[in-house]
């Protein structure tokens, strides 16, 4: 197979020392693209405002000699290298301010393009946050949404078992090399992963697990996502370093209360003071989702399940609606919520009757109420 160019230069620039990724970004900007980075004269590089020893390092083609190495290790193992260019890379990676300039891929490319939520939590979970891991992981795959996390022992672990009990995609985020899995035992893992989803990394083959690279690994796991939800993390967990870098990168943060005598819980139960979202069921996180990705993944007929009949018996509620329930939940939309007040103001019945069907209609898990006196449809 044939050099891909773009890829060796892109390649070329993340193995320039003292360059990094926002540099190289800033030099791709000032000259419109990796190759022109290398292409041109020492005075062109030293107007970027990178400093001297960068500049003449890339003016004596430093870096792609190791990316030309790099690309032939990265096709030994199985793996595609994206880079910020491809037509593969995140749009939502894309957005954050130090996006990595390439990603090696051993598994489905597609999978980057979906719609995806990260869940993470502790390395040393309670036998509760790795249930609720799996589970919450588990309904949202269902629903469609691409599970990303990073392969750790503990909640990591959980969400990628869940995402693949539902026969859906999930997203390994690796904190070192492509050419080996940490921690080893998850090696299984990771190649169930691969057969539907991806296991991704920024890092050149041959990079150890050192723990440096894990906060740097974090915001990938942040900058995929839609949002990040937090089971369980101790006070210094790195899930909290994910939950702010989310922050910073606009995402949404939702958390998974716990038991407040349990040093576990101490994150997230943190997280939901300062604002994040209590999740205690796949909807809540769907709900905070912006409305055109909401109907991609609520297609008309779909209903929560809380495990124990609760779509069954929605849709048997639904079939004997009385006039003024079935006026009100036909009012309702899936992928809006509309204000009490819009409610009352769009259904001709009286104000006591909308109130009543809108509560019968939350009771029976077809209509579900949002702060602030806001209501939407589950269906």
């Amino acid at each position: 197979m044939g050099i891909d160019c773009d890829a060796l230069y892109w390649l070329g620039l993340s193995m320039v020392e003292g360059l990094g990724v926002r540099g190289a970004h800033k030099l791709v900007g000032h000259l419109g693209s990796p190759k022109a980075a290398y292409m041109a004269s020492l005075t062109e590089l030293e107007g970027s405002g990178l400093p001297a020893a960068v500049c003449q390092s890339i003016f004596a083609q430093a870096g792609l000699k190791e990316a030309e190495r790099e690309l032939e290790a990265a096709e030994r193992a199985g793996c595609h290298v994206v880079y910020y260019e491809h037509s593969a890379y995140p749009s939502l990676l894309r957005q954050i301010s130090d996006p990595p300039l390439v990603l090696y891929v051993k598994g489905n490319v597609e999978a980057l393009s979906g719609h995806c939520l990260a869940v993470v939590g502790s390395r040393r979970p309670s036998a509760y946050g790795l249930q609720v891991a799996r589970k919450l992981a588990r309904d949202l795959a269902e629903r469609g949404l691409v599970i990303v996390s990073g392969l750790a022992r503990g909640i990591d672990s959980a969400a990628h078992h869940g995402a693949l009990e539902a026969n859906g995609k999930t997203i390994a985020v690796q904190g070192r090399g492509m050419d080996r899995i940490y921690p080893s035992e998850n090696k299984r893992l990771a190649e169930r992963i691969a057969e539907s989803g991806a296991v991704i990394s920024e890092f050149p083959m041959g990079t150890g697990p050192t723990p440096e690279n894990f906060p740097i690994r974090n915001r990938i796991i942040s900058g995929l996502s839609l949002g990040v939800m937090v089971v369980e993390a101790s006070e210094y967990s790195g899930s909290l370093i994910t939950a702010r870098l989310a922050t910073e990168q606009n995402r949404e943060v939702f958390a998974v209360p716990g038991n407040i005598t349990a040093a576990q819980s101490f994150g997230p139960n943190h997280l939901i003071k300062q604002g994040a979202k209590l999740v205690d069921e796949w909807m809540d996180v769907v709900d905070e989702f912006p409305p055109e990705v909401r109907m991609q993944l609520l297609p008309t007929g779909e209903a929560s399940d809380d495990g124990q009949g609760g779509e069954e018996v929605g849709r048997l509620f639904e079939e004997s609606m009385t006039p003024e329930q079935r006026k009100v939940f036909e009012a309702l939309r899936v992928d809006e919520a509309l204000f009490v007040d819009s409610i009352l103001g769009s259904v001709s019945l009286p104000q006591a009757q909308v109130l009543q069907a809108l509560l019968e209609l939350e009771m029976n898990g077809l209509v579900r109420q949002l702060p602030g006196k806001n209501f939407i449809r589950k269906l």
